[in-house]
């Protein structure tokens, strides 16, 4: 079975290694989307690599077996193209698990939607940004 999962990975961090490796325990084959610097900047309002950059370090991991940019105008672009057996969203993506079905039914593409709901914490970007932030304020050489 073919599993295809998405992220920004704009900061990749412990939360997305978690993420990817519930995905791939849903099948045989892990697909990651890297979303592009368009919908990065749009959803997280900062870029920090780029799109090429991103995809080569999530197809360095070993349970990632491809790595793909995303599309700015289609999601369901890189679907079509991938034909997965099941879509992996994580618990803090917003895409609407009804609303992905339905356009996947409309589009005559087979695939099961999974939201993982299990999540690292305190992992997440927006954490990781708000340490950096403190540490740049008061001068300090560490995050913590």
């Amino acid at each position: 079975m073919r599993v295809l999962a998405g992220g920004t990975f704009n900061i990749l961090h412990p939360g997305h290694i978690f993420f990817l490796t519930e995905a791939k325990q849903l099948g045989d084959e892990l697909i990651v989307v890297v979303a592009s610097d368009n919908t990065v900047l749009k959803r997280k309002g900062f870029l920090l690599a780029s799109a090429d950059d991103r995809r080569l370090m999530v197809g360095s991991l070993k349970l990632v077996d491809k790595a793909v940019v995303g599309s700015d105008l289609d999601f369901f672009k890189i679907v079509e193209i991938e034909e997965p057996d099941i879509i992996a969203l994580g618990s803090d993506q917003a895409h609407s698990e009804e609303e992905l079905r339905r356009e996947l039914k409309a589009r005559k593409l087979n695939a099961r939607v999974v939201r993982i709901k299990k999540r690292l914490d305190p992992y997440s970007t927006g954490s990781i940004m708000e340490k950096i932030k403190k540490t740049a304020v008061k001068g300090s050489t560490t995050i913590s």
